[in-house]
């Protein structure tokens, strides 16, 4: 089976680390990086699966990142994290999006991605 590769966008060093060191798992390959347009940098030279997006980002908002690779592949799958509760305003990005309200608790968020990383082998 394949690694799911995840791309894990997040402005905060320490937050980074942490949460990049916790979707570590047998099964994924995960890739940090600090701001939107660092991601694309990376989108271009390589695919991701599942791309994980803090909201509050320096630069390019987390949201219109979002927008632009949802724009180019609509069957992106993208986890959106905050502080602020989404709503129902989640929903307008399409069905492969999700949000995770920050701070979570790590089972959360193995939660979600695991459930993600599921419907990403479901299609492969």
């Amino acid at each position: 089976m394949n690694a799911v590769t995840i791309l894990y966008v997040e402005d905060s060093d320490d937050l980074r680390d942490t949460i990049g060191m916790l979707l570590e798992a047998p099964g994924r390959e995960v890739v940090c990086c600090a701001t939107a347009e660092e991601a694309l940098a990376i989108l271009a030279e390589r695919e991701a699966d599942i791309v994980i997006t803090d909201v509050s980002l320096p630069g390019m908002s987390g949201t219109d990142f979002a927008r632009k690779l949802l724009a180019e592949r609509p069957e992106r799958r993208v986890v959106l994290c905050s502080g602020y509760e989404f709503g129902d305003a989640v929903q307008q990005f399409g069905p492969n999006v999700r949000a995770l309200l920050k701070p979570f608790e790590p089972e959360e968020m193995e939660a979600l991605v695991d459930a993600v990383c599921t419907q990403v082998r479901a299609v492969a």
